[in-house]
């Protein structure tokens, strides 16, 4: 794949993106001013917010720049049974089952130390671990299509695929939480 390295190039490749991108974060700040009386009620889901949508994008960034080189690599086909897009796939899902329980101890344990905890430690790790699983296979599917649609348009997905799946699996993360709580709370 070979790339224009201009400022021309560059800036004509990624601005229609981050303009998307900007109107995709203003959603997730109105999502996320939805819930806000959510979120003072239980201050353990106020600290679990930025470090569950932190960590959902970068489970999506790490996956991204894994496809990216391998799709530099020519070891990527984007194929049913690819087994480089399956394993890593399977990887990223399998460690959103270990970093988001811990996520969910720490939200926990942070707001016992600060302030009051309104939600037992079990009722915390349930809505972390299920949220983080659910925004494991999102931030697996994003980071797919993102790259597969970045090889199809000619853009090179190390440029591409990071910003999108970051932003949106803010928002992503935002809703999927809010649901997780409302069949769990």
């Amino acid at each position: 794949m070979a790339t224009e390295w201009s400022v021309r190039a560059i800036t004509r490749a990624m601005l229609p993106i981050l303009l998307v991108l900007t109107l995709v974060e203003l959603g997730s700040g109105l999502v996320l001013d939805s819930f806000e009386a959510t979120l003072l009620q239980f201050p353990s889901l106020l600290v679990l917010v930025p470090v569950t949508i932190g960590t959902a994008g970068n489970l999506g960034s790490v996956l991204a720049a894994r496809l990216s080189t391998a799709l530099h690599l020519g070891r990527l086909s984007f194929a049913p049974d690819d087994e480089v897009l399956a394993g890593n796939a399977v990887a990223t899902i399998a460690l959103s089952f270990t970093v988001f329980p811990t996520v969910g101890a720490g939200a926990w344990a942070l707001s016992a130390l600060v302030a009051e905890t309104k939600l037992p430690l079990a009722t915390v790790l349930l809505v972390a671990t299920a949220s983080g699983a659910i925004l494991a296979v999102l931030a697996v599917l994003i980071t797919v299509v993102a790259t597969y649609a970045a090889y199809r348009f000619g853009l090179d997905p190390d440029d591409v695929v990071i910003p999108v799946v970051t932003n949106v699996s803010d928002v992503l993360g935002v809703v999927v939480l809010f649901a997780v709580v409302q069949v769990v709370v």
